[in-house]
């Protein structure tokens, strides 16, 4: 695999993780009360504690979004 290819896939998978990103927030956002009773059927939880576990997941993904996708794409910019 060249450069070039490593580069293009890196991209794809930087804009496929940031819309995934984009659409958890917004189904967060605009649906939280909606995924919040679909959650307790299957784990009975109160609504501060999901919060904290969903905004927590929001924010792990982005870190790992960053560490995965973001900076080796920018890295491989950088070099060619």
């Amino acid at each position: 695999m060249d450069i070039q290819t490593l580069t293009a896939f890196l991209m794809w998978c930087t804009i496929i993780n940031f819309v995934f990103m984009c659409l958890s927030f917004l189904i967060g956002v605009f649906a939280g009360d909606w995924v919040y009773r679909l959650h307790c059927i299957w784990f009975p939880l109160p609504r501060e504690t999901f919060n904290v576990m969903f905004y927590s997941f929001l924010g792990f993904y982005k870190f790992m979004f960053f560490f995965f996708n973001v900076i080796p794409y920018v890295a491989l910019l950088l070099i060619t």
